[in-house]
């Protein structure tokens, strides 16, 4: 990207707003241009130019690759017979063809780094938007994933819900809509259906980005119209199975089966979902390295406790056996 301020007056002579001002670029040497002493220029009426520094294209512009070449500059610059030297009567031509050849780069990058129409994205969404309201709703999103060729409670869905930025289930507003595109890169159903395996891939190798999706999950699951602020237990464990649903830990079968067996848990708060992640990370695959002195959540003592119990006693039901077997022996 070209920064506009380092941007020497030779790339925009508009710069020089005083005409009378004697001519100075700050610059780097070229490479085979001698030093030139201040004295020995001067200009088409003879008048003397001040020059700290030889003249040359800046830094920021060579930095983006614009297609000129060294005869160019130096015809830009001004050649004179017995070696190439800077003057400051450059036309206004030259200017003009070097600003139409920085113009002509900053365009192609920038067409390069937008694969997407908005146009397009508008066309796409209006497909989908409810009739009465100015947003994708239920029906439109069945439709969506219809034609995506993705199921409803698949983790794609989730991905793209994430990557729209959705408040809230089953709804999608015209910006929403129009965000999530643009971060695919995408303003068709055969773009998003290219682009959310390689979102998915980088979900399974990136923890940061994981972590990002995990917690958007648990607002997205509330209901946001009704205040919500603690998820149902039903939904907290829908979307535990969904979340983990490529790369499933250990102990969340144990941690839902001990939900299950503990009907008094109604919901899970925002800090005991958010917790979840960094206890499965730390715990290890059978809760050895769990630390109660650490300042988790008091529903997990409550599971490390469970799993401990339902050990000791499966212990004892193992020696009763064997007890059992050598008297029947």
């Amino acid at each position: 990207m070209l920064i506009m301020g380092n941007i020497c007056s030779v790339c925009f002579p508009s710069r020089n707003l005083n005409k009378n001002r004697p001519s100075s670029l700050q610059c780097r040497e070229l490479s085979g241009i001698p030093n030139l002493p201040a004295d020995t220029l001067s200009d088409q009426d003879g008048s003397p130019i001040s020059i700290t520094a030889q003249c040359h294209v800046s830094r920021s512009c060579s930095q983006s690759q614009i297609p000129v070449t060294k005869s160019e500059t130096f015809s830009l610059l001004g050649n004179h017979q017995s070696g190439v030297s800077c003057t400051s009567s450059i036309t206004k031509s030259d200017k003009r063809s070097l600003a139409s050849k920085l113009s002509g780069s900053l365009n192609r990058s920038n067409s390069e780094s937008r694969s997407y129409s908005e146009p397009k994205i508008y066309a796409l969404y209006e497909k989908y938007k409810d009739d009465d309201e100015d947003c994708v709703l239920s029906d439109g999103i069945e439709e969506f994933c219809i034609d995506l060729q993705l199921k409803p409670d698949e983790f794609k869905v989730l991905v793209l819900a994430w990557q729209f930025g959705a408040e809230q289930m089953c709804r999608f507003t015209r910006q929403e809509f129009l965000q999530g595109c643009k971060a695919l890169k995408a303003d068709s159903c055969k773009g998003i259906q290219s682009r959310l395996p390689d979102v998915a891939a980088q979900l399974a190798t990136n923890p940061e980005m994981f972590k990002d999706l995990y917690r958007f999950t648990f607002k997205f699951g509330l209901d946001s119209s009704s205040g919500q602020r603690i998820l149902p237990i039903e939904m907290a464990v829908s979307l535990w199975l969904l979340v983990f649903s490529q790369s499933e830990p250990p102990i969340l079968k144990k941690w839902l089966h001990f939900l299950e067996k503990h009907p008094q848990v109604r919901g899970i708060p925002k800090d005991t979902w958010n917790m979840f992640l960094n206890f499965i990370n730390t715990v290890g695959n059978d809760l050895t390295q769990y630390d109660d002195t650490e300042a988790w959540p008091s529903l997990f003592d409550d599971f490390v406790e469970f799993e401990n119990d339902q050990l000791n006693q499966n212990s004892s039901t193992m020696q009763d056996l064997n007890l059992n077997s050598s008297y029947l022996s």
